[in-house]
């Protein structure tokens, strides 16, 4: 298939970008690509402009800012497996950006493109909601920082406002008796999740104080299962408590139905990962 036509100009700067978005009511960012030019070509999105944003260095790179660790929103997969910061500080950002398609894709592919996109199948999105990330925004008006919980509203559908970028984000380092976990189940190499789910969890002794639990691909959005959490917080986890907390994952799951799987499949898968995200953060809180 191929695109309608539309103008391409590169931005020099965050505040070029944003003057170019204005300008151009149809305009549209291009990062890595690698979701918007395939939905060009087959006319699900018909921008009239392509604003590359590549050459913006103030948008790359990782850098550990007390116990918080930002991340330029052009930075790439790779740059974000390859990165001691993440692997000393937040390992489960490292683990999610291998399990991101293919190394092509992690070659060229942007962490802020994968979150601003608002696709539910994509993987940071799930992450941000368990890592408690917070989203710098940056606008017309200024910069606003944005929690990522109530971020994603639905389908290719998030809180940036209009002529907003997605600057940086910026996750807690993970410290001592926090554990993590991500399991994600694809058809094959390079493909969406059928379901997946990332897993924060602090343990005080063996009590778990606070858990975050995320879904990908099994709703209209990225989500949390906060009635699966409540059942986990405040005690201590064992596996009759690990089947309530999968009980109540499979009741908030909403999966479109595709070559993938039906609704109830997904639902399902979808618990099954968070059993092994949840078991693998216990065993990483517990050193």
């Amino acid at each position: 298939m191929i695109p309608p036509e539309f103008e391409y100009s590169k931005a020099t700067s965050i505040q070029d970008a944003i003057a170019q978005l204005g300008a151009n009511e149809e305009a549209k960012l291009l990062a890595g690509g690698h979701s918007l030019l395939p939905m060009m070509k087959l006319r699900f999105a018909e921008p009239t402009h392509l604003i590359d944003i590549n050459g913006i260095e103030e948008l790359k790179g990782i850098r550990l800012d007390g116990d918080t660790i930002c991340i330029g929103a052009m930075t790439t997969e790779n740059e974000l497996i390859e990165s001691t910061i993440l692997q000393q500080h937040c390992p489960l950002l490292v683990e999610a950006a291998r399990l991101v398609a293919d190394p092509q894709v992690r070659n060229r592919g942007t962490i802020g493109g994968d979150v601003a996109h608002g696709d539910p199948g994509n993987d940071h999105p799930a992450v941000m909601l368990a890592l408690d990330a917070t989203l710098v925004l940056q606008g017309p008006d200024g910069e606003r920082q944005r929690s990522a919980n109530g971020f994603f509203l639905g389908t290719y559908w998030n809180d940036l406002q209009e002529h907003e970028i997605l600057v940086e984000l910026r996750v807690p380092v993970l410290k001592q008796g926090v554990g993590h976990g991500y399991s994600k189940l694809k058809r094959k190499t390079g493909d969406y999740a059928v379901a997946g789910s990332p897993v924060v969890l602090e343990l005080d002794g063996e009590v778990c104080r606070d858990i975050r639990i995320a879904l990908t691909n099994v709703a209209p959005m990225a989500i949390r299962a906060e009635a699966a959490e409540n059942i986990l917080r405040g005690k201590v986890i064992d596996d009759a408590l690990i089947e309530q907390a999968a009980a109540e994952i499979v009741a908030v799951c909403d999966p479109a139905e595709d070559l993938r799987g039906d609704a109830l499949y997904k639902s399902h898968m979808a618990a099954e990962m968070a059993r092994r995200s949840i078991r693998a953060a216990l065993q990483h809180a517990r050193g």
